[in-house]
């Protein structure tokens, strides 16, 4: 896992987690990879994914089975998905409304310049 220096680790640690959820590589009710494992894989401290999965457990988003381990938690794709709006929202949306007004984009350009990617990714 490459990590950028604008978010924490365990912030991004997180969001690849959400992502595997959201992509549903990992199933509500799966147990997911241990901490030690998970951290031998991305090649961090156990203690970062021990942060991040906690984190993640106080948001409904995993559970810890005592002497098993952690697991998706029933519901999780959506509060997922949900959480993620929300944080879009909040840290990106002004961003780009600040771009559009500066640049006099408006919502049919906008919607243009989104058919163009997605039409692209399909490709």
């Amino acid at each position: 896992m490459e990590f950028k220096k604008s978010l924490s680790i365990f912030e991004q640690i997180g969001m690849s987690v959400q992502e595997n959820i959201i992509n549903q590589d990992w199933q509500e009710g799966e147990r997911i990879p241990s901490v030690r494992d998970y951290a031998t894989s991305i090649q961090v401290n156990p203690n970062t994914v021990m942060r991040t999965y906690t984190l993640l457990q106080d948001q409904g988003i995993l559970e810890n089975r005592r002497g098993i381990g952690f697991f998706v938690a029933l519901g999780a794709k959506q509060k997922t998905v949900q959480h993620r709006k929300d944080q879009f929202a909040e840290e990106f949306l002004p961003e780009l409304f600040k771009n559009m007004d500066q640049l006099e984009i408006n919502w049919d350009e906008m919607k243009n310049y989104y058919q163009n990617w997605k039409n692209q990714k399909i490709s």
